[in-house]
């Protein structure tokens, strides 16, 4: 695993980028405390259909996926996440339900986890922290706004160029048949699509 020292500094690099006061060092060392350190195999479940959220937990190296297994046993993607993305099904932590999803890792991932109530407890702490998470939920919702009218509205062709040119490094970081199965369109659409924009 990353130096945890170094894992937490990228974590404050983070939340300063959001904030217009850097964080004090007091305020770093109650970040510090608050983040766990866990390390992921490929394949290994940070969230299991049926458990309850438990963690919010911050990408430091590595990618995850989150998605639903349908009836017929078919993956649904629903987020892919790399560095300096936060994995975690909001509404399961929130109303204490259990998950519909499963959230795994697709590389080998260092992560760091904070349980909501420490958070929310920082939140109340530190002002950087509330302001960062107001900006991503700002930045959440317009992105998944666009997200649903790009799927109502749009041709596969257009649903795959907006992501290539907004997501980039997925395209270089996940296979076709994630990518493909999030922008809801078959893996052989896909294939057609990219062989059509190479010409």
């Amino acid at each position: 695993m990353k130096s945890l020292k170094l894992m937490h500094e990228k974590l404050i690099a983070y939340i300063n980028q959001y904030s217009k006061l850097p964080l004090t060092a007091e305020e770093q060392a109650l970040v510090t405390t608050s983040f766990q350190p866990k390390k992921l195999r490929k394949k290994q479940y940070f969230l299991q259909e049926g458990d309850v959220c438990k963690y919010a937990g911050f990408i430091v190296k590595g990618a995850m996926r989150q998605y639903r297994v349908d009836d017929k046993g078919v993956e649904h993607i629903v987020q892919l996440f790399i560095e300096n993305y936060w994995a975690n099904d909001r509404e399961s932590s929130t109303m204490l339900t259990p998950s519909v999803y499963n959230i795994d890792a697709w590389e080998d991932t260092d992560i760091l986890l904070i349980t909501r109530a420490d958070m929310l407890d920082l939140m109340a702490k530190i002002p950087s922290i509330t302001e960062m998470i107001r900006i991503m939920d700002e930045r959440n919702a317009i992105a998944n706004q666009r997200r649903l009218n790009s799927t109502i509205s749009n041709t596969a062709e257009k649903r795959y160029e907006e992501f290539a040119k907004n997501h980039p490094q997925f395209i270089q970081r996940f296979p076709q048949h994630l990518i493909a199965s999030f922008l809801g369109i078959t893996k052989e659409t896909l294939s057609r699509i990219r062989k059509n924009a190479k010409k």
